[in-house]
This record gives structure tokens, sequence and C-alpha cells, in this order.
């Protein structure tokens, strides 16, 4: 058999073609739909109710609001429409919300034309700068000074 006639089969076998079209964006709606149901969810069983969802790890063992803390409370609210409430929350849950819902609109359009998923990337000093300010926001909404960031 005969290497150089066997390759240009293979570059034409329908399982290396990239799936475009409806095929093409069934992985994208999925993860949508999950983002959409876990929204639904928050909106239905209220996580200001103590208990309801469980205690953040990280709160439980040091009594510290990590940076994650008020996440669910603030999803909660912006699905109440209470957008002020949803920062006092958690101010990063708006900002991450929003990036996931262009990733996975991007996602979805690039699959839809049959193109590879894009994953996001920043510079090292980028990265860098935002675990600075990670820091500086867990630390600070764990002072007397920053109750504005303590989740409601």
């Amino acid at each position: 058999m005969d290497i150089a006639h066997t390759a240009p089969e293979l570059a034409t076998d329908s399982t290396t073609q990239p799936r475009s079209g409806w095929r093409g964006v069934a992985v994208p709606l999925l993860v949508a739909s999950v983002g959409v149901g876990a929204g639904v969810l928050l909106h239905l069983r209220d996580p200001h109710v103590e208990g309801s969802y469980g205690t953040c790890p990280v709160y439980a063992l040091t009594g510290w609001y990590c940076p994650g803390c008020g996440g669910m409370r603030a999803v909660h609210n912006l699905t109440d429409g209470q957008v002020l409430d949803a920062l006092h929350s958690n101010l990063l849950a708006i900002p991450l919300i929003l990036a996931f819902v262009l990733w996975v609109g991007d996602w979805t359009v690039r699959a839809w034309r049959g193109q590879r998923m894009r994953l996001p990337s920043i510079s090292r000093a980028t990265m860098w700068t935002f675990f600075a300010l990670l820091a500086v926001y867990t630390v600070l909404r764990n002072t007397p000074w920053g109750t504005l960031f303590t989740p409601v």
C-alpha cells in the first residue's frame, strides 16, 4: 500500500472535517443551556436563605469571605433585576457572567461556521495584575473599610 495514496483519503474522511451548522453548535448550546439552567435554579431557590446551598468552605474554615462568596446571591439578585444588590453581593459576578456570555456566543458563531473554539488568553502581566487585584479585593472585603464589598 502506498502511503502517499492513503494520505489524501484520510484528509477527506468525514471524521476529520469540522462540523458546521446545527451539528457544530450542539456543544456550545449545551454549555449555554447549563448556564441558563444554573441561573434559573438560582432564581427559583433563593441563596439568601441560610443553608439553602450550604456554606462556603473558605468562610466555614476561616471566617473570611473568599472572592467567590456572594456570587450565587449576585446571580439571584440579577435575575430579580436588582443590579446594585448584585454588585454589592459580589463585584466580580457581573463581569464574569458577561465574559461567559461573550465566550459562549463567540464559540457558537465559530462552531456554526465550522471553525474551532477560541480560548481566551491574557498576557502574563495582565494575569498577575488580575491576581493582585483579586487579593486586594479579598482582603478589602474582610476589613471594616470594605463593608460595601461584603455579601448581602
